[in-house]
């Protein structure tokens, strides 16, 4: 069975799901994501090669916008911050925008100066670690445009200084007042005809708020009538429409339409080409999502297409030795694993992250960084290289202990990894004392009912399971199943999977074979619930619910439950080996 390990940053969401043979063995078990004409591949998905950050001046304008914060992407606005938007102790009436706008000035432009100020400094307060003067001053300006809707007024301009402030407070990472001013936007522009100065933008600003939200529908509504507005503009091939097409491709790709959302990024593609030539550094954006697309879809050899052209565009551009080129390496080794090439993508794993350390690209404790060394080590396990592959999981986490400390929570996760990675070996010894510095190391963070915990507790038991040492194993199951009913509830996934690790234990401990029984009928039960009533998870608990009623001499109630079986077998035939 493949290794899996898991990543720093979401170790106390992510439950590992446990499986168990039908001889009862207890083993670590993970979803699948591609296949390995030998073994199974399980592989996170690699970053994109375009990351936009909630927190960096790029907020939704990769391309560009026709008129409205053109300099956002230039970030140059830090040293020209105007005097009024310097003051964070208290924000009068007069400090806030609104006094400085559209009833003041003249001009669209002059406008739009004073938006991009006042994102720039509330961009400077965030990034100088003054989050709470950048909320002040959110909030002042926020009361005015209050005010102002309150007095009647309810033009493009309220809207665009909402659309500003929705940016900051996406860059503060509060949804809950993002998600309210977007609906205060939405009541302004629905009023507003599609010939208003600046509207074009705020709409774009919307769909990529939205989008962020979840709100993917929405995102999709206000992006068209963006797209409407600028092809009136501009014409149909124009460059100013690829954003708001970007954004609808997203949508439709997330809600199952891929051939719709592969024309559009092959839309997008020809525009670029054609305003900026066929080696514009702008190709890349597209083709990410494209590429990205395709492998979703299991689409590995058209996929292979524009990723390679990526790294292509990057090596002309910045050179082969460039971080850039690393991450298109990267992505090219994703690629080369779903076609089920796994030496291949070892190779170009191994040759980005050479490239990255060497060009400093990221850092060496970055998240993305460990990622792809966890990648590579999960891949270099399945291939039976399992040597290599611990000392990844080694050097992540000596990084880990030089740049956060002994003590950081995140080294919780690097002993699991570790952890994971002797079982696979089956040394359960070092699994054991590895699985038990994790627990430590979380404790001191997380409280004892603390679900988190939970994680490397389960993992414990199913290692003292292997160890025989089943009181212990049994006794450390039944406290994980105690912690995530209180948690999660008694009917909830997690409980699932303590559930049938706690069965498997008692099976080998001679439990009542009819209490067994009872629990594998609640896991069942919880798992067509999550996974559905034609789900593996399903027919692999059958399986062991046909055992027990076997055993049990319950012919009645085993003839369903066999009619069943044969249903799902014959359903994963091709998937599934008996």
């Amino acid at each position: 069975m493949a290794a899996a390990l898991i990543p720093s940053s979401s170790y106390t969401r992510r439950m590992n799901y446990v499986c168990f043979h039908p001889n009862l063995k207890c083993v670590a078990c993970f979803p699948v994501h591609f296949e390995h004409p030998k073994r199974e591949v399980k592989l996170y998905a690699v970053p994109r090669l375009t990351v936009v950050s909630l927190h960096s001046s790029k907020v939704c304008c990769e391309i560009g916008s026709p008129r409205m914060y053109s300099g956002i992407e230039s970030g140059n606005g830090r040293g020209s911050i105007v005097p009024h938007f310097q003051r964070h102790v208290s924000y009068k009436r007069s400090d806030t925008m609104l006094d400085s706008s559209s009833h003041s000035l003249n001009t669209a432009n002059d406008f739009e100066k004073h938006l991009q100020e006042l994102f720039d400094e509330v961009k400077t307060l965030i990034s100088t670690g003054k989050r709470s003067d950048a909320a002040d001053l959110l909030q002042a300006n926020y009361q005015a445009v209050e005010e102002q809707l309150d007095a009647g007024f309810s033009g493009v301009e309220e809207a665009a200084i909402l659309d500003i402030i929705a940016l900051g407070y996406i860059a503060l990472g509060d949804s809950k007042m993002v998600e309210s001013l977007l609906d205060m936007m939405s009541k302004i522009v629905d009023n507003l005809n599609d010939d208003e100065m600046l509207l074009d933008s705020v709409l774009i600003h919307m769909g990529s708020m939205y989008s962020s939200l979840g709100k993917s529908e929405k995102s999709m509504l206000v992006y068209h009538r963006a797209l409407k507005i600028l092809e009136n503009l501009h014409g149909s091939q124009s460059i100013f429409l690829v954003t708001p097409l970007l954004g609808m491709a997203k949508h439709l790709g997330s809600a199952g339409r891929a051939a719709e959302a592969v024309e559009i990024y092959q839309t997008v593609i020809t525009i670029v080409e054609s305003s900026h030539g066929v080696g514009s550094i702008d190709l890349v954006l597209p083709l990410s999502g494209l590429g990205n697309l395709l492998l979703s879809q299991e689409k590995p050899n058209e996929a292979e297409i524009p990723f390679t052209r990526i790294l292509n565009l990057y090596s002309r551009l910045h050179g082969e030795t460039d971080g850039r080129a690393g991450m298109a390496l990267c992505s090219l080794a994703h690629v080369k694993c779903a076609q089920g090439n796994a030496d291949e993508a070892i190779q170009l794993y191994r040759k980005a992250l050479q490239v990255i350390r060497d060009s400093k690209y990221i850092a060496l404790d970055d998240n993305m960084m460990e990622k792809m060394r966890l990648d590579l080590a999960e891949l270099l396990h399945i291939v039976g290289r399992g040597n290599e592959g611990r000392e990844l999981l080694e050097e992540s986490l000596v990084i880990t202990e030089k740049f956060k400390g002994k003590d950081h929570p995140s080294l919780a996760t690097q002993f699991i990894n570790l952890a994971t990675s002797y079982s696979f070996s089956k040394n359960y010894v070092e699994a054991e004392r590895l699985l038990r510095i994790s627990l430590r190391v979380m404790m001191k963070s997380a409280g004892p009912d603390d679900p988190s915990i939970t994680f490397p507790m389960l993992h414990l038991a199913v290692t003292l399971f292997n160890l025989k040492r089943d009181k212990e194993a049994e006794r450390l199951a039944v406290e994980v199943l105690r912690i995530r009913e209180k948690a999660f509830g008694e009917e909830s996934l997690p409980v699932g999977e303590a559930l049938d690790c706690l069965v498997s234990i008692q099976t080998r401990s001679g439990e009542d074979d009819g209490e067994l029984l009872e629990l594998l009928k609640r896991v069942l039960r919880i798992q067509e619930k999550e996974f559905g009533f034609e789900s593996e998870e399903v027919m692999t608990t059958l399986k062991k619910i046909l055992f027990y009623l076997d055993k049990l001499g319950k012919k009645q109630e085993k003839f369903p439950v066999q009619r069943r079986l044969s249903v799902l077998r014959n359903k994963y035939r091709n998937k599934v080996q008996y």
